[in-house]
């Protein structure tokens, strides 16, 4: 029997993604919680001197959130599956509430890190939620549509998240966290009003499913038919953190920015960003295909990396970041919709597998870029750009045939 189920996201299969009201929800709920990150950025130099930190501290804050994500993304998957996207998203809301709220309040680094511990944990059980919900109403067809509207929300709490906390920084630098503490809260409650996109049958089908160790969902998936591109997203993140966990304190050594300066650059770069995953990103897909763009976006966000080593004025910088947030925009949701288009009916075990191999790389990244930091500030963009372009052995032989040409689903 076909599923009379409506689609939460307002598309029908073979029509590109609109922005109704769940997707709204969704985009402000990652918008959100990738606020509160990004608030980090710009007022981290000066927040660490508090401290006598410097850039190993700033890459175990962000190891702190990734080790969170890698243990709790795999629950939030198989959770997500058994109770529901809309149970999780609130859960993982509720979690970077208490996140910011305790960032805000910290006077010492463990209260740090364990405040950036929690708010991986609350990542964690959203992202492979949210993930799940687009996917459960979507088509292939639309899919990486859905999936760029989450990745552009994601890229704009990241880009207002540096911009706002340089500027409300100036009342008080603990501010910006009490900010994004509330506009949390106020995600949770809206985030009431989403409807439930997994039906009791197949919550019930989940139910059945034994949970596994972390250990061992990560060795089984080993097995499924999207391992080489988990694994992609391992490599692929790996190389990314490198430029996001060391940016501010490798601009203000090197051009001698302070935190509004710095705000300026990424805002402003990372603009370039969303309008290419909402306006580019579903064109790119059908005209080349996944593996082309991703292929062409891993040689070009790798370019950036090196180029960032040249110093020259403001206005090159700005290219710079611009050409990487880019490309990056083009990363993230286009593997993330080949995974999902080989998941089948599993749609949030998969999302959780997702997240899980990007912490592993948010872990093993930030402590690297933070300690070759220390050592010489241009040694993380080197090590970026090289693991970027060793991920295009994972890419494959061929090339993927664009989406325009492929068979479409139907009602």
């Amino acid at each position: 029997m076909s599923s009379s189920r409506p689609s939460p996201l307002g598309t029908d299969p073979g029509t590109p993604a609109k922005i109704g009201l769940p997707m709204f929800v969704l985009m402000l709920n990652l918008f959100i919680a990738l606020l509160g990150q990004g608030m980090v950025i710009p007022i981290l130099p000066d927040y660490l001197k508090q401290f006598d930190a410097a850039g190993t501290a700033a890459g175990y804050l962000v190891a702190a959130f990734g080790a969170a994500q890698f243990l709790f993304s795999p629950i939030g998957g198989q959770l997500s599956d058994r109770l529901g996207r809309k149970k999780l998203i609130v859960a993982g809301l509720l979690f970077t509430v208490v996140s910011d709220y305790l960032f805000a309040i910290g006077h010492t680094l463990p209260l740090l890190y364990a405040a950036r511990f929690i708010g991986g944990i609350g990542l964690g059980l959203m992202v492979p939620s949210v993930m799940a919900y687009v996917a459960d109403s979507t088509t292939p067809a639309t899919r990486a549509k859905g999936m760029g509207y989450l990745g552009a929300a994601m890229n704009l709490g990241m880009v207002l998240g540096p911009g706002l906390g340089g500027l409300i920084a100036e009342f008080g630098i603990r501010v910006p966290y009490y900010c994004a503490a509330a506009l949390s809260l106020l995600a949770a409650g809206l985030s009431l009003l989403l409807r439930e996109t997994l039906t009791p049958e197949k919550r019930a089908a989940a139910g059945t499913r034994r949970r596994e160790p972390i250990l061992r969902q990560i060795s089984d998936s080993f097995r499924t038919p999207y391992f080489r591109y988990l694994l992609l997203v391992f490599v692929m993140t790996l190389g990314l953190i490198n430029y996001e966990t060391v940016y501010a304190l490798f601009v203000e050594q090197k051009y001698g920015f302070d935190a509004r300066s710095i705000s300026i650059v990424i805002t402003l770069g990372a603009v370039i960003g969303i309008v290419c995953q909402i306006w580019l990103l579903d064109r790119a897909v059908r005209r080349y295909g996944e593996i082309r763009l991703i292929r062409f976006s891993l040689v070009l966000a790798s370019a950036a990396l090196l180029l960032m080593l040249v110093k020259f004025n403001l206005a090159y910088l700005l290219i710079v970041s611009a050409v990487f947030f880019a490309f990056n925009s083009f990363l993230r949701p286009t593997v993330g919709t080949l995974i999902a288009n080989a998941a089948e009916d599993r749609q949030g075990y998969a999302a959780g597998l997702n997240t899980t191999y990007s912490s592993l790389g948010s872990i093993v990244g930030p402590l690297l870029a933070g300690w070759l930091f220390d050592v010489q500030l241009n040694l993380p963009y080197i090590l970026g750009a090289l693991i970027l372009l060793a991920a295009l052995f994972l890419t494959g032989n061929r090339a993927n045939k664009p989406a325009t040409k492929r068979k479409r689903v139907h009602d």
